[in-house]
C-alpha cells in the first residue's frame, strides 16, 4: 500500500511543496509514495497582484502541471486536522464531508487579512482573496453610475503597510480610469504610524512620501479607523471622511487550520517549525508558507508572510517531507537573501536589498523589475516534467 504525502493548500508554498517532493522521489526512483494536494481549486492565485486592475486574470491553472509531475489533486476545503489519527476531514466540490489519511502532512493553507470586530467593517473591501479583489474592481467600475460627489471620488485605504501602500498608489489611476481622466479623485491612507510609509524603514520611507505627494495620495497619520459605513469612515479621533470606497489592508493572520495542530504559535498564528520545517513536537507534520514561523538564517531573522518566502519555504518543505519518508538527509531551510520591490503606481517602484532595505533601484528601473517579478518570476513553471522538477530544487535562490 502506497504511503501518502498530503499537502493542504495550492498557493505558492503548497504548489512548490508538491513539485519539490516529486523531485526528490523522482531522484530516488521511488514510486511507492503518493503526493496529494487538497485545495479549493487547482490554480495558483497570484495574490501579490490583487491590487492591480483586471484581477480576474490573475490565476494560473495547475492541473496540467500536477499531472506532468504525478501529483494527485483533490478539490475540496480542509475543515479538520486530526493529528493523532493522521487524517484530514474536508468538504468536497459537492459539499460532501470526506476524509484523507496521510503518512506525512504539509500544512500550506496560507493566511487571510485580519478583520477585527469593528463596527461596519462589512462595508470595506480588501485585496486579499481574488473574489474580494474582483468585487472591489466591479465596485470601482460602477462608481461612474453614481452622481458626482466628493464621496464618490474618494477612496480610503486602512493601513499603511506594504499592501496598503501598493494599493493606495495604484488607486488614483484606477479611479480616473473609471471616472474620467479629469476627475478630481482623492485617495487617503489612514495609518497608526507617525511617518508616511514608516513601516518600510528609513530608506524606502522617504521615497513613499515622495511618490505619495506626486500622485496626490494623502495620509492621516497617528490614527486608525473606528468604524466604517456605506458612506465613509470615522477615525479614532472622531474625524469623518466621506468615501464610497474603503479598502482594508491592516494585517494578516495564518490560516485557522494551524490552530488544530498542537504546537507553539507566534502572534500571527504561525506554527513554530525547526530548520527542516517540521512542526516542533510533531513527528509527521510540516508547516510552510504563511503558516510557518521559520528561521531564515543564523542571525535570527524569520520568514515574512510574502510570496518570496513562500516559494522557498515550499521547496524546502516538499524536499524535507519526502526525505523523511525516504530516510535521506533533509536540506535545512535557509533564505539569506531578502529583497523587496514596492510598487508605487505611476511613480514607479522601489527595489531594496537586505533586512535593512537598502535602496538599489527606483522609479522606472524599479518598475521594470517589479513588472518582471509580477508577470514572470512568481508564476508556475511550464507543465513539463523535467523543467518543473528542476525548478523545484530547494537550493535555488529566490528573488521575488
Amino acid at each position: 500500500m502506497k504511503q501518502r504525502i498530503l499537502i493542504v493548500g495550492a498557493g505558492f508554498a503548497g504548489m512548490w511543496s508538491a513539485l519539490s517532493a516529486a523531485r526528490l522521489l523522482d531522484q530516488h526512483n521511488h514510486n511507492e509514495t503518493e503526493i496529494t494536494v487538497l485545495a479549493p481549486q487547482a490554480e495558483l492565485r497570484i495574490r501579490p497582484r490583487f491590487y492591480e486592475p483586471n484581477v480576474h486574470n490573475m490565476a494560473a491553472p495547475l492541473g496540467e502541471l500536477f499531472d506532468a509531475v504525478g501529483v494527485t489533486f483533490i478539490k475540496g476545503s480542509a475543515e479538520e486536522i486530526d493529528v493523532a489519527a493522521k487524517q484530514v476531514a474536508y468538504r468536497d466540490a459537492n459539499g460532501v464531508l470526506a476524509s484523507l489519511a496521510y503518512d506525512r502532512l504539509v500544512l500550506a493553507s496560507g493566511s487571510k487579512v485580519w478583520r477585527p470586530n469593528l463596527p461596519g467593517l462589512e462595508h470595506a473591501f480588501d485585496v486579499d482573496q481574488i473574489e474580494e479583489a474582483v468585487r472591489l474592481e466591479q465596485h470601482i467600475n460602477d462608481l461612474r453610475k453614481l452622481p458626482a460627489s466628493p464621496a464618490r471620488n474618494t477612496l480610503v485605504v486602512a493601513g499603511g503597510g506594504f499592501t496598503g501602500i501598493e494599493t493606495a498608489t495604484e488607486m488614483p489611476a484606477r479611479l480616473r480610469a473609471a471616472l474620467g481622466a479629469d476627475a478630481d479623485v482623492r485617495v487617503i491612507v489612514v495609518d497608526r504610524g507617525s511617518k508616511i510609509g514608516g513601516a518600510m524603514g528609513d530608506g524606502p520611507q522617504q521615497l513613499v512620501a515622495e511618490a505619495s505627494a506626486e500622485l496626490g495620495v494623502e495620509w492621516r497619520l497617528n490614527s486608525g479607523v473606528a468604524s466604517v459605513d456605506a458612506d465613509g469612515v470615522t477615525l479614532a479621533d472622531g474625524q469623518r471622511i466621506e468615501a464610497k470606497t474603503v479598502v482594508w489592508t491592516v494585517g494578516v493572520r495564518a490560516s485557522s487550520l494551524a490552530e488544530q495542530v498542537p504546537g507553539e504559535r507566534d502572534g500571527q498564528g504561525r506554527l513554530h517549525v525547526d530548520r527542516n520545517l517540521k512542526v516542533l513536537g510533531q513527528a509527521d507534520v510540516f508547516a510552510t508558507g504563511d503558516v510557518a514561523y521559520a528561521q531564515v538564517d543564523d542571525i535570527g531573522n524569520y520568514a515574512l508572510m510574502t510570496c518570496q518566502h513562500a516559494i522557498a519555504l515550499g521547496r524546502s518543505a516538499g524536499n524535507n517531507v519526502a526525505a523523511s519518508l525516504l530516510g535521506v538527509e533533509p536540506i535545512p531551510y535557509s533564505q539569506v537573501k531578502y529583497v523587496t520591490c514596492l510598487d508605487l503606481g505611476a511613480w514607479g517602484a522601489v527595489f531594496t536589498e537586505g533586512w535593512q532595505r537598502e535602496v538599489k533601484f527606483v522609479r522606472d528601473e524599479g518598475k521594470r523589475i517589479k513588472t518582471e517579478i509580477n508577470s514572470i518570476w512568481i508564476y508556475p513553471p511550464k507543465a513539463d516534467r523535467a523543467e518543473a522538477l528542476a525548478a523545484a530544487d530547494p537550493l535555488i535562490p529566490v528573488v521575488a
